[in-house]
């Protein structure tokens, strides 16, 4: 099919500069701190934590070269392909979320770009989600003319699909799909009125600079940046190119998600992946520097994270409390 146009979603250069992103991640940090949780205060409820739950519908086999991921077929992680889930088994796990306090369902595929037959079978677990009151986000790959308004038509609230770095950065990383191609399924998304979740990941190894380039590329999306923005930390996987990269400073980490909540005030700026390395002293920093959303339950697509016991105890500990509706 030919491609669509990325100019809806193409960066624009009215917002923020690199530069002046830049300079946010130079301040000294009780400034940067403090100009964060500023912002957050206007726009949003300081006490209150959206909780997401994240699950792997269709888990392995993925054809891209991503240096991160251990569902690569590329590498030797253990592990292995499966095929979609049923919708029953997804209904079921969508209840135990909202059990436990989710608001938010998101489905993650391991595809580089979902078939026509898979949109249609990931749109019957969607309905599935929505029936049981909660928001539905799904991750499959890139898309193809007309799958997010087949998408948005089952009820799909989010659509995922992370910008991952910095332009310059990203060949360092991926060499299996262009970060034009992630523009350009970010347009399809727009375009079908789907609202979007993008983010990217930090500790890959690139620069503070390539961090603000990130930044900088999610904040002058057009026509607006996405409503939520997942931060992930590396999360370093045996059998994968970066499973001996060094650790990034965790203030760093702390930095970034401060920069991302003052250059995108309104949207949801989500702990994801990596939160079960922090320890509390670093999610709480996080919580103070405007993060106002995580993933939440035992494991993220195929790592793990803080149980959803933890994560109420840290919640309860630090005065904070779900978000209803």
């Amino acid at each position: 099919m030919p491609r669509a146009s990325a100019a809806p979603c193409a960066p624009s250069t009215d917002r923020w500069s690199v530069e002046a992103i830049e300079a946010l991640f130079d301040l000294p940090f009780a400034d940067l701190i403090h100009r964060a949780q500023t912002v957050h205060r206007e726009h949003h409820d300081p006490h209150e934590v959206e909780l997401a739950t994240l699950l792997s519908v269709k888990t392995g086999g993925c054809p891209e070269d991503c240096g991160y991921c251990p569902q690569s077929v590329h590498f030797d992680t253990g592990v292995q392909a499966g095929k979609l889930m049923a919708v029953d088994a997804v209904r079921e796990a969508a209840q135990r979320a909202k059990a436990a306090g989710a608001t938010r369902f998101c489905m993650g595929a391991a595809w580089r770009a979902p078939k026509d037959r898979d949109v249609q079978a990931v749109a019957e677990l969607v309905r599935a989600v929505k029936a049981e009151g909660l928001e539905a986000c799904a991750t499959l790959g890139m898309l193809d003319e007309g799958h997010a308004e087949q998408l948005r038509d089952a009820g799909l609230d989010y659509y995922n699909h992370n910008l991952d770095s910095d332009p310059d950065f990203y060949g360092d990383i991926i060499s299996t799909r262009d970060y034009q191609d992630r523009l350009d399924t970010l347009a399809r998304v727009r375009g079908a009125g789907v609202k979007v979740c993008c983010g990217g990941i930090v500790g890959l190894g690139e620069s503070r600079r390539q961090r603000a380039g990130l930044v900088a590329q999610l904040a002058n999306l057009s026509p607006d940046y996405p409503e939520s923005v997942p931060i992930n930390h590396l999360v370093k996987v045996a059998g994968t190119p970066l499973a001996d990269q060094p650790d990034l400073d965790p203030l760093e980490f702390v930095r970034t998600i401060a920069v991302a909540r003052i250059t995108m005030p309104r949207a949801r700026v989500r702990l994801s992946a990596g939160r079960q390395q922090m320890g509390e002293a670093v999610q709480a920093l996080c919580f103070l520097a405007g993060a106002n959303s995580i993933f939440y339950g035992d494991k993220l697509l195929t790592t793990g994270n803080p149980d959803v016991a933890a994560d109420q105890a840290l919640l309860d500990k630090l005065g904070l409390r779900a978000r209803r509706g």
